[in-house]
């Protein structure tokens, strides 16, 4: 006779942290002994030609303001960055031009400068890293060409530590299939419940019974009052996997995504490679996540905008 039993819990310890650097000394970084350890260089290459010079209250008053300027510059962080990180980082933002464009600014100037105001700044070029996005979702990069593929989430915690260990397995045998540079980000992007609301609201009257009419406007109310009071986000879940070194052609990198579906089916989430139109409403929508979302997606930058004309323009129908 044999029994069964749960199987055991596999528990480990990570740190909260993987990329935060390591600590050699006093609980200091190797970047932050290196900044302390070039001003006290320079202190005491000061010290030494100034003490004969200047009173000694005074260099030592100048050494404790600089050295504790120096010191919260090694150990002070900013905006999750450390401060001279975020110094360099604001440096290099003031110097940047803040006007960009895709044209040749050398040769002509846009339309939209008013080169008549004076000494107007011309725009930098814009130069971004994808250059083009392929019907089948391809990104065009300098290195190598990148997909996208969209996926779902999985609640861990209503599995049984055997389905845990399990799913924990599967997305570490993948993990470890990776051969080339892989991207996951985890968003969470607003989610437009008024429209949904509207949307509900326009369909009720079409509805061929007055209790499935009533019940889709009830719900339409609801959903417009939820989006009233709150500010509801869905968690969106994109993985960016790279073709290998020179695998421009044949297309690479949505072999790669293809090959990232099926070995992620096994989690139970749902996944999918992102064509043209969904990768390049999925970049716009990680650049401006809380842009309200537009009716027909994006136009491609050589596609004619066209829009219906004016009232005033419209043919107006003779009277008979």
């Amino acid at each position: 006779m044999t029994g069964t039993r749960d199987d055991d819990t596999v528990r480990a310890r990570m740190p909260a942290d993987v990329d935060a650097p390591d600590k050699v000394l006093y609980g200091l970084t190797f970047r932050q002994l290196a900044i302390l350890a070039v001003a006290a260089v320079v202190f005491y290459g000061g010290w030494r030609s100034l003490h004969t010079l200047l009173p000694v209250p005074l260099l030592l008053g100048a050494g404790v303001v600089l050295g504790g300027l120096v010191f919260g510059l090694a150990v002070g962080r900013r905006d999750g960055l450390p401060m001279d990180q975020w110094l360099l980082a604001s440096i290099r933002h003031h110097q940047a031009p803040k006007a960009l464009s895709t044209t040749d600014t050398t040769s002509r100037t846009p339309s939209w400068v008013d080169g008549s105001a004076g000494r107007t700044p011309l725009p930098a070029p814009l130069r971004l890293p994808a250059t083009a996005i392929a019907d089948d979702g391809e990104i065009a990069l300098p290195g190598a060409p990148a997909a996208i593929v969209a996926a779902t989430t999985v609640n861990l915690a209503l599995r049984t530590p055997g389905e845990q260990q399990a799913l924990v397995d599967t997305f570490g045998r993948w993990l470890n299939s990776l051969s080339t540079p892989t991207q996951v980000v985890v968003s969470a992007q607003p989610v437009d419940l008024a429209s949904h609301a509207t949307g509900l609201e326009q369909a009720a009257h079409r509805l061929p019974h007055p209790a499935l009419e009533t019940a889709c406007a009830d719900h339409a109310r609801f959903l417009d009052d939820l989006a009233q009071r709150r500010d509801p986000l869905r968690r969106q879940v994109l993985i960016v996997t790279r073709a290998p070194a020179g695998g421009h052609g044949g297309h690479a990198a949505r072999r790669r995504a293809d090959d990232t579906v099926r070995s992620l089916s096994g989690l139970g989430v749902t996944t999918r490679a992102l064509d043209g139109d969904a990768a390049t409403a999925a970049i716009a929508a990680c650049a401006d996540p809380y842009r309200p979302p537009r009716t027909g997606g994006l136009a491609a930058p050589d596609t004619v905008i066209t829009g219906a004309p004016p009232p005033h323009t419209r043919k107006r129908k003779a009277p008979s």
